[in-house]
Formats: structure tokens, C-alpha cells, sequence
């Protein structure tokens, strides 16, 4: 495990290149504005791959999204991921991410996209969407990154596509290719945003998780958010459930290990090159990238955070016969979050929406049900992932 905090740095232009690429790109820009919605980009993303594309739709940011989404989309994945230009230096994005890319040891040969570089337009309506979705709900108990607002807007931006999604392996389970943007490398379209308009919001309704957990309040834990999730999971003695959660803490090796996982602090919300090669290495060839927003991430909550990606660390480096979807890593990923939550002894956990998938006052014979049928809905409503269409 490596640990580093991100820091964007800015690469200088000359201005004379910088003058020639404003006077002559930007009109020609706006001028071949496509007009699309999130379901027509889903359908068929390699028909819009680099053009300039007008969205207009619902923008999430939560625990681990940043995305423009539509649930009616025919798509196991119905949103579309968003990333600022880099050197934006943007508030909103998720609180926690996981990104995946070839080490620098993986002898696979990858080839980089050229894409046209996005001028981010920074008026009063882009600050009001970064301020509105950066705003947090401010809850005594346990609440995963959970925004305050939910915002419409009409975004434009350049999209780029990809076709497959994930990690790629041959026959042998080797890994030999990552594509895929966003979380877990699993959204087949990217929107880098080059203009905001029309934002509108409303606040996300927690009623009922605030009467559930009143008087519960999240401890400020002091120390290890790792060494949190280890505790977690002697507390819960012997048995598959500690083993679980062991399994999920104990994913990102020690400190100063050179095991391909490398944890860093900040925003994950800026547009990051697919397709190229870190500049770490690692046994298995796949470097698994977890970025924590600490600001929106504290105590408790990190803790827990450290555990649900430490299940998706660990499932991922497991080969088997049938790789999990999205929808069945973040299931199992949330089940062994709230089996920490219950070794932990939280009385209650929330996610982003309001979505209540812990509650310790629930009866034995309904918790599992609750907790289940909790999780599904955050999944389909507010993460937009569902089952893949059979054929």
C-alpha cells in the first residue's frame, strides 16, 4: 500500500499555442454542439465519442458518484460519469473512488487516447452546481457521504466512450487490459464539462433516516481508519461474518507495501487520461487506485468507507470463472460495510438519498430483509445500476 496525497498540477502553455487554440477552436466548438440525452448516449456511446455533447438530466454526487444519471435508461450502468477539465480544482465529486489501471511491470502494450483538450467556462451557474453538489447533509449518525442537494442542469461538455468496461483478463486470468471510466472503471461514457446552465435543485429528503437515528451520533475516531475496520471485525468473534470484514481491511497490505494498491486523499473529479499506464507496479500487474475525500469522510464513516472498498479490492484481485457486475460488487460491498457497521456497534448507518440500510432497533427476523431490500433500492434509484438485460 502506498499513501499520497493527490495534487493536480498544472502544466504550463506557451501563449502563443494558448491564443491560437481560443481564437480558432472555440467558436467552431459551440457550432458543433450535439443535442442528446443520457439514454441516446447509453444506447450507442461510440457514436458520440469526441464530440460535443448538450445533457440535460439529474447530477449525483454521493458516496461514490459523480454522474449525470437516468433511470429509464435500458443500461445496467444508466448514468454517465462527469469529470472537470483538469486543474479545475472543483469542490463536488464522491466522497470515495476506486480506479483501476495497468502497473508500470504489465507487459500488456496500451495505447493512450488523443483527445481535444476542454475549457471549463467558470461563471455564477457552474459555481452554483459545484457549491450545491459539494454541500453536505449534516447528520448526528453515521451517513455515507450524503449530500445535501440534488441538482438538474444542462451540462456540455466533450464525451468520451469506451467500449469495453473493467478489467480485462485472458484465458489464464492474467490481467492484460483496463478500460472504463469513472468508480470501478464501469461507466461505458465520460462527460468532461466544458459549460453549465439552467441549475436547479432541491434538498434530498432524510426525514425518515433522521427519526430513525435520533439520538444515535457518530464517533469522531481518532487514529487508524484502517486499524478501525480490523477492530470491527474482532468484535464480531469468530466466524464468516469477521472474516469478511478481515478480509476487506486487511486488502491493502501494509504500509510501504509495493502490492498495487495506493490510497491518496482529495476529490476524484478530474478528467483522468484512459487507457494509460501507472507509474506504480504490481504483483498481479493491476493497480488499484482508492482516493478518499477526507473532508466529506470522517470517523466512523471513514472507517466504514475503508471496508466497503476494501471488499472491492479484494473481489476484484479474485480470479474466477465468472466476474461479478457492478451491481453484484456494490451489493456485496454494502453487505460487508454494514457487517463492520454491526461490529463496530453503530446504531444506525445511512446512505446518500436517505437510504437507511442499518438499523439496530430493526427485529432479528427483519434486519437482513430490511437491510437487503434497503441496499437494492439505493442501488437502482439513486446509483442507477441494475441488472444487465438477458437476451
Amino acid at each position: 500500500m502506498r499513501v499520497a496525497f493527490r495534487e493536480t498540477i498544472v502544466k504550463p502553455i506557451a501563449l502563443f499555442a494558448l491564443l491560437f487554440v481560443c481564437c480558432s477552436l472555440a467558436p467552431s466548438a459551440k457550432s458543433q454542439v450535439v443535442d442528446a440525452s443520457v439514454c441516446d448516449v447509453l444506447r450507442n456511446p461510440a457514436s458520440f465519442d469526441g464530440k460535443i455533447v448538450r445533457l440535460k438530466g439529474t447530477v449525483v454526487a454521493g458516496f461514490e458518484d459523480f454522474a449525470i444519471t437516468d433511470t429509464s435508461c435500458d443500461a445496467a450502468v444508466g448514468a454517465i460519469w462527469l469529470d472537470y477539465p483538469e486543474g479545475t480544482k472543483g469542490k463536488a465529486g464522491p466522497a470515495a473512488m476506486l480506479r483501476l489501471s495497468l502497473a508500470k511491470n504489465n507487459p500488456a502494450n496500451v495505447t493512450t487516447a488523443t483527445r481535444t483538450p476542454v475549457k471549463l467556462e467558470k461563471n455564477k451557474d457552474f459555481k452554483d452546481f459545484d457549491s450545491l453538489l459539494a454541500t453536505p447533509y449534516k447528520m448526528s449518525a453515521v451517513c455515507m457521504g450524503c449530500p445535501r442537494y440534488q441538482v438538474t442542469a444542462t451540462l456540455v461538455g466533450r464525451l468520451d466512450s469506451s467500449g469495453d468496461v473493467g478489467v480485462e483478463r485472458d484465458s489464464s486470468g492474467k490481467v492484460t487490459g483496463v478500460s472504463g471510466f469513472g468508480n470501478l472503471n464501469e461507466y461505458h461514457a465520460r462527460l468532461v464539462v466544458q459549460s453549465v446552465s439552467d441549475v436547479t435543485s432541491k434538498e434530498i429528503d432524510y426525514s425518515k433516516a433522521s427519526e430513525a437515528s435520533k439520538g444515535d451520533a457518530a464517533r469522531d475516531a481518532a487514529g487508524d481508519p484502517v486499524a478501525s475496520a480490523h477492530a470491527a471485525a474482532r468484535a464480531l468473534g469468530a466466524g464468516g461474518a469477521a472474516n469478511q470484514v478481515e478480509r476487506a481491511a486487511a486488502a491493502y497490505g501494509k504500509q510501504g507495501d509495493d502490492n498495487g494498491v495506493e490510497i491518496g486523499f482529495g476529490v476524484g473529479n478530474e478528467e483522468h487520461p484512459s487507457g494509460s499506464k501507472a507509474s506504480g507496479n504490481s504483483p498481479d500487474g493491476l493497480i488499484l487506485d482508492v482516493t478518499f475525500n477526507s473532508d466529506r469522510l470522517k470517523g466512523d464513516a471513514f472507517a466504514r468507507a475503508i471496508v466497503h472498498f476494501g471488499t472491492h479490492v479484494a473481489d476484484i484481485r479474485t480470479v474466477s470463472a465468472t466476474q461479478p457486475t457492478l451491481l453484484g460488487l456494490e451489493t456485496r460491498a454494502w453487505f460487508v460495510t454494514v457487517l463492520s457497521a454491526i461490529g463496530a456497534q453503530e446504531k444506525t448507518m445511512t446512505l446518500p438519498g436517505g437510504y437507511l440500510i442499518w438499523n439496530v432497533a430493526w427485529s432479528g427476523n427483519d434486519r437482513t430483509q430490511l437491510s437487503n431490500q434497503a441496499t437494492a433500492d439505493y442501488l437502482a434509484q439513486w446509483a442507477s445500476l441494475k441488472k444487465p438485460a438477458t437476451k
